[in-house]
């Protein structure tokens, strides 16, 4: 039996689910966590709903990789390496060098550690997980599937800043976005759900997790989105800022006499949640806290989840459906219903009940003038597609 491994990467872990082909069921899915720190773990799931976890030491992301095989072998979900017949991998940013996913050999691995400055936060960890694969199944193509491949149309008007036009001439300062390969899943399954055609709807897709970003979606494909030449831009997320005007940093660099590579540091890890709760990156946890930072910090979230939803509305001269997928947006049922409820003035109804109980679906009634839904993502279905496709798998 083929099978395709499909990874999504971070700085010190990685997710991974791996496919059997041609029917694509998941035979086994789990993550390496906390790689190169300590308290680090290993788990598995398999198709059957065991799952097995095992502290054990990681001390960088090869060692992962054979942990992963180990214990592939050991559950008997791979018995030999040639099953695995091709390795698909999320990067984030393509920049202007990758317009599609691609196999990744020696020779432009590269290009993906020069694009860390478009992703500090995700090229980095993904290309060393590139690495790491190369080097354990070094026999096994490894594809990147980018994020930014699904908003390579936007119209100029969406992805320039107005900067000189020569820094994008020059060095393709623009609009990359991210989070593409989940709206890749998203974007049909809602046509699906809707039974209508993607290409007559419009849609706005709420991707609320660690990283967030709101997406509109016309004629069935990407027409806006708020991410920008980084991931940092658009709406408050876990640990980053969302978007800030940029003099701000230049004042906090003088009296806080740091540099501007510090700065960058605290408005990817420092900020969002974290910093404005004072607590923690993590929605569940501001979401149960009494303090009235994490009250607050609730509150700016969802404020500027409405602010970009109702201006991308505005944009495409108005929506058939807002949808919500990735951690927060899949499981957070109060986020949904106060963006929603902001929305009452046009016509939206949200059904409470089937909010809080729906895992895929419409949570808005059916006298609803726009649809409500909450899709769960599936980014690795996406790359395990790509993967077949660029490698022509039978």
């Amino acid at each position: 039996m083929k099978k395709v491994l499909a990874i999504n990467s971070g700085s010190s872990s990685f997710k991974y689910k791996l496919f059997s082909l041609p029917d694509e069921k998941v035979l086994a899915k789990g993550m390496a966590d906390r790689v190169g720190l300590e308290d680090s773990s290993f788990e598995i799931k398999l198709a059957d709903g065991t799952k097995h976890v095992e502290k054990t030491e990681i001390p960088d992301q090869e060692a992962a990789v054979s942990l992963l095989i180990k214990f592939f072998k050991g559950y008997h979900v791979v018995e030999e390496l040639t099953e695995i017949v091709g390795v698909g991998h999320r990067v984030v940013n393509g920049g202007e060098y990758f317009k599609d996913s691609t196999i990744i050999t020696k020779e432009n691995l590269p290009k993906i550690y020069e694009l860390s400055d478009y992703a500090p936060l995700h090229n980095p960890a993904e290309a060393r997980g590139i690495e790491a694969f190369m080097n354990v199944l070094p026999n096994v193509p490894e594809v990147a599937v980018f994020d930014t491949t699904y908003h390579r149309n936007l119209d100029p008007v969406h992805y320039l800043y107005s900067f000189p036009y020569e820094y994008y001439e020059k060095y393709g300062v623009r609009k990359y976005g991210a989070h593409g390969t989940s709206i890749r899943y998203t974007a049909p399954r809602a046509a699906k759900l809707l039974g209508k055609d993607l290409k007559d709807l419009k849609l706005v897709i709420c991707h609320l997790g660690s990283g967030a970003s709101i997406t509109a979606v016309k004629d069935g494909k990407s027409y806006d989105t708020s991410m920008g030449f980084s991931p940092i831009a658009g709406i408050t997320m876990a640990t980053r800022t969302g978007d800030i005007d940029p003099s701000l940093v230049q004042h906090l660099m003088k009296v806080e006499h740091k540099s501007m590579d510090e700065m960058i540091y605290i408005m990817n890890n420092k900020s969002g949640l974290l910093g404005l709760s004072g607590i923690s990156p993590d929605m569940r946890d501001v979401r149960e806290s009494d303090s009235e930072r994490a009250k607050l910090a609730r509150k700016i979230f969802i404020n500027r989840i409405i602010r970009y939803v109702g201006a991308y509305i505005a944009e495409m001269g108005g929506v058939d459906a807002i949808i919500f997928t990735a951690g927060i947006g899949e499981h957070d049922t109060g986020v949904r219903k106060a963006v929603l409820d902001a929305f009452a003035y046009m016509g939206v109804v949200v059904d409470n009940e089937a909010n809080e109980s729906v895992s895929e679906g419409l949570i808005t009634k059916t006298d609803s003038k726009v649809a409500g839904m909450v899709i769960p993502t599936n980014e690795e279905l996406m790359i395990e597609r790509d993967v077949v496709r660029l490698t022509n798998i039978d």
